[in-house]
């Protein structure tokens, strides 16, 4: 790499962290384009000179440069997704398939792969540490499940899979996020939203502004669309946001045809289904377990169907009382998907007297964050300060170090707020793994933590749902599970190389303090007075913790059970249509059916855009885990430090480096139970 390349792009500088304002994707191509043709150079240079590799001479080299590639490429996609302007979007695109080819290169290298397999069966690789020889267990696995056993054409062909896969799934999110953008409703009259917060006009006020408009502006963006859907007394306004939120990058509703996914799932399917049989699976979902902690795809199946079973009569209980109730107090005798949310927000302000609105007040985001900084210290005993001096990429991102003791061991970047160009959604990302180079020096883990609740107004900070204040902590434990991690061989550290079924552990696990009557206090006080939420209120909140849960659970089992059935049971001589196959499993788990236009699956963005193919399920199978794990916490004490530093030496340091359920039995003593997360839900009746 030429040094005047270095001082001109700054993609192309060693920094120990992105210089954010000095990134433009003017940029970004170049930058990769230099930086992939030297790791190929540096690569087959390596292979040429290294005869018997060790991890010395061989692994850390290969480490280095995929570090530097890792490093340049994070604020890429990053970046990507919190300003996805048309510009960052076609750096993006331009990119994504050049790494697709890199990858696919390097997955198919028969001389790496012969000398990782050398590694392994050579006399040092017993000498290696527990996370070492992951690292190059990981890597022969890998190199099998990247077809480099493949000859010929069909060698080809798997790599044209793999760029089409890519610029298939960039196209369905960039399609959902337009279609999300692309539609809003313009209100002048104040009549039509009764019922609706103050907290969510002023909102709708300030979205109006932005365009220019007098009135109020309503959007499909989640902090715009809920609070309508929970609180609006307009049963149409109700029914026509549902209907464009529902049909969304579809053939269906207001955009209809506009950005519509259609051709790109059966696309998407047809092709993953080709890809795992050219690696000698049965179907996609068989090619995704070899990766995770689930033994078959049938065991998958009978979990999933075991716990609908466990989960229905409540569920089923839970919407006899939300019709009863609809019908007799709201003139609701029909109830429709639209009327769902608002019915049983009305219900539960009626069960418990209490609603989300009430509970906002008392969860100031500033108040929030600082409380989760304060168990986070009780559990782990760590400390979150926040660092002013480095560079973001917005005004409202903010930057902290994690402390312990005097030492700084991680990072984390903080971006809270919705906003236009942003992708919905919350999300942890990768900035920075650990990693020690040869000179000993440590890079310290760096973590994105991303969600899109409402910004502040002029007149009042950011306010937090209690729903909000749990996706926070969610996302949080991935952020700790990164950035806790002691490992030191970059592939297996903090989140990397974790098998996705156990990756929301973490997450799952820190929700719990949230709803803790001793961990409250931490983070909650009313953001006018600063008074404590009042015990009347809490009361009401934990009462209603479980309010509807086998609704939720039941709904969570149908996207796990759509998801896993659609890759598994895919026939390539005949697809069944999707709709067909989503309109099944609802009959099978569904509690009450969606209307005939609804297209969910075309905006299910985590499984055709993220890398939850064949893998939703994760969500349910780690709950067990996280509900499980939390037990010991509620058996030895709720801020019992002994079990927080055998939580956090057991599971969060350790990353990737040794199978989870390992991990879990070293902290556990044993394998995890279903029973925690069903008594946790309210269902332990149905558990026996």
């Amino acid at each position: 790499m030429a040094a005047s390349d270095v001082a001109i792009n700054p993609f192309l500088r060693d920094t120990e962290l992105p210089d954010f304002p000095a990134l433009q994707p003017q940029a970004v191509e170049a930058a990769f384009t230099e930086l992939l043709a030297n790791n190929r150079r540096a690569i087959e240079e390596l292979l040429d000179t290294v005869t018997a590799p060790t991890w010395q001479n061989f692994v850390e080299p290969l480490e280095a440069l995929e570090n530097r590639l890792e490093k340049t490429w994070a604020p890429v996609g990053h970046l990507n997704g919190v300003t996805n302007t048309p510009e960052w979007r076609s750096a993006y695109e331009t990119v994504l398939p050049l790494l697709t080819e890199y990858g696919t290169q390097l997955g198919q290298n028969r001389r790496l792969y012969d000398a990782y397999l050398k590694l392994k069966q050579s006399a040092t690789f017993a000498e290696l540490d527990e996370a070492r020889r992951k690292v190059i267990d990981n890597a022969v696995r890998d190199f099998r499940l990247s077809g480099v056993a493949l000859e010929g054409a069909a060698k080809v062909r798997y790599g044209e899979l793999r760029q089409k896969l890519a610029e298939l799934s960039t196209r369905f999110s960039n399609n959902v996020l337009d279609a999300t953008q692309g539609w809003f409703k313009h209100i002048t009259n104040k009549s039509e939203l009764v019922g609706i917060p103050d907290t969510a006009l002023q909102m709708y006020q300030q979205s109006a502004k932005t365009r220019e408009l007098d009135g109020y502006v309503l959007t499909l963006d989640a902090p715009a669309y809920l609070p309508l859907m929970q609180y609006g007394e307009n049963r149409e306004l109700r029914r026509e946001l549902y209907t464009a939120y529902a049909t969304r990058a579809s053939e269906q509703g207001p955009q209809a045809g506009q950005w519509d996914n259609s051709a790109l799932i059966d696309e998407i399917l047809a092709l993953r289904y080709e890809l795992a049989q050219l690696l000698g699976f049965a179907n996609y979902a068989e090619y995704s377990l070899a990766t995770k902690m689930a033994e078959s795809t049938d065991a998958v199946v009978e979990f999933l169907e075991d716990l609908a079973v466990r989960t229905r009569p409540l569920a089923q209980t839970e919407y006899r009382e939300l019709q009863d109730f609809a019908a007799r107090e709201l003139n609701l005798p029909d109830l429709q998907a639209w009327d769902v949310p608002f019915a049983s927000e009305k219900l539960r302000v009626a069960r418990y007297a209490l609603s989300q609105e009430e509970l906002r007040v008392y969860f100031p985001a500033h108040k929030v964050l600082s409380g989760l900084f304060a168990v986070v210290e009780k559990l782990f005993a760590v400390k979150f300060i926040a660092d002013t001096s480095i560079a973001t990429w917005h005004p409202d991102v903010q930057v902290f170090n994690l402390h312990r003791g005097a030492d700084v061991i991680a990072r984390c970047y903080l971006d809270l707020y919705a906003r236009s160009g942003k992708r919905g959604g919350a999300w942890m990302d990768n900035c920075r793994s650990r990693r020690i180079d040869t000179d000993g020096a440590v890079q310290l883990p760096v973590a994105f933590l991303i969600c899109n609740f409402s910004a502040p107004t002029a007149s009042t900070p950011s306010l937090l749902t209690h729903s909000d204040v749990t996706t926070l902590f969610h996302e949080f434990g991935h952020g700790l599970h990164h950035m806790l991690t002691t490992i030191n061989a970059m592939s297996v550290a903090g989140i990397n190389a974790v098998a996705w079924d156990a990756v929301e552990l973490p997450s799952q696990f820190l929700e719990n303090w949230c709803w803790e009557p001793s961990a409250i206090p931490l983070i909650s006080s009313h953001y006018q007075t600063g008074a404590p939420l009042p015990q009347e209120l809490l009361d009401k909140m934990l009462a209603a913790k479980n309010f509807q849960a086998g609704l939720f659970m039941m709904r969570q089992i149908e996207f796990s059970l759509f998801d896993f059935k659609l890759h598994r049971d895919y026939n390539a001589a005949q697809p069944r249509p999707v709709q067909e196959i989503i309109e099944a499993v609802r009959n099978q788990i569904a509690i009450y059916a969606p209307p005939a236009f609804n297209r969910f699956q075309h905006s299910f963005s985590h499984i055709f855009a993220g890398g939850y193919a064949a893998g939703y399920y994760s969500y349910k199978w780690a709950e067990v885990l996280s509900a499980d794990a939390f037990f010991a916490f509620e058996e030895e004490g709720i801020f019992n430090r002994d079990t927080g530093a055998r939580f956090l030496h057991e599971l969060l340091e350790r990353g990737g480096s040794r199978e989870p359920m390992a991990m879990f039995v070293a902290f556990r003593g044993r394998k995890p139970s279903v029973d925690a997360l069903l008594r946790h839900c309210g269902i332990g009746a149905q558990a026996a």
